[in-house]
């Protein structure tokens, strides 16, 4: 007897998957707890899914099902109503009028909120997208069994179709602009750059400016201090700039003794009209 992963269902579920692959139209591939591991590969990959269970490894399961942002606890409820959905499922047998199984819905509706949070928190592609939600139970299923099972199953065969759509429309990704990161002025000016000018850039076109600015400073740009070091940098050039120099020792003493003189020489003026 095959070990339990996780729980019963969940170990029915893999089982299940891995054992029906080779016949995809089959009723098997296409069986609820089936569909829902197929769900939750196409959220995130088979290895996340199916790894934990050749490792035994319930945690690093657990790790990977909260890895885009659904948390823990939500993961170990979505667990447990899997269990839920089977023992429903042994009960629904000894009863010669089958009932309705509330897990059903709520199992894809948790499927949902794991695409939302990988599309609010990561990449996500329409090709994704649309292998999703032709695994869901709606009227519009390509496949006539999920079509079928959810008329069999659901009060609202529109339940999870409705669901699916609403969230997606409501959780969009808000991307804010980029915050603009200003450099000390006077680099920009000894590039050339006026304060208007980067202030009229984008935020990527000042990161632009910014890299020429460490560049010309021979300054990288992955140092931890390169804010200090570039205005130190300009320091040193403005103290060059300011000396009275002309860059010869001999010129520069007498440009020296010629404003020596010319002090005393105003010094001199002043006194005899004092005098």
């Amino acid at each position: 007897m095959d070990k339990v992963f996780i729980n019963e269902a969940f170990t029915k579920a893999i089982n299940d998957y891995l054992n029906s692959s080779d016949n995809i139209q089959g009723v098997t591939y296409n069986s609820f707890l089936v569909v829902v591991l197929r769900s939750l590969v196409s959220i995130y990959s088979e290895l996340d899914i199916v790894n934990p269970k050749v490792m035994d490894d319930a945690e690093l399961l657990k790790d990977n099902l909260s890895k885009f942002g659904y948390s823990k606890t939500d993961v170990e409820v979505f667990l447990s109503n899997l269990q839920l959905f089977l023992d429903f499922e042994k009960e629904n047998e000894k009863r010669s009028v089958k009932n309705k199984n509330p897990y059903f819905i709520i199992i894809q509706k948790e499927l949902v909120d794991m695409l939302i949070k990988k599309k609010l928190n990561f990449y996500l592609t329409e090709a994704e997208v649309i292998e999703f939600y032709d695994l869901l139970y709606t009227p519009y299923s390509k496949n006539p069994l999920r079509v079928s099972y959810n008329f069999l199953q659901a009060s609202d065969v529109l339940e999870v179709d409705r669901y699916f759509k609403v969230q997606m429309k409501e959780n969009v990704k808000v991307i804010l602009p980029k915050e603009k990161h200003y450099l000390n002025i006077k680099a920009y000016e000894l590039l050339n750059y006026s304060f208007d000018d980067i202030k009229n850039m984008d935020s990527s076109d000042v990161d632009k400016v910014n890299s020429q600015v460490y560049d010309y400073f021979k300054i990288r740009e992955n140092a931890i201090n390169k804010e200090y070091l570039l205005d130190k940098a300009i320091e040193a050039i403005e103290r060059e700039n300011n000396k009275v120099t002309s860059g010869n020792g001999y010129v520069d003493i007498l440009l020296v003794i010629s404003v020596i003189c010319t002090a005393l020489m105003i010094l001199g003026i002043v006194v005899f009209m004092v005098i």
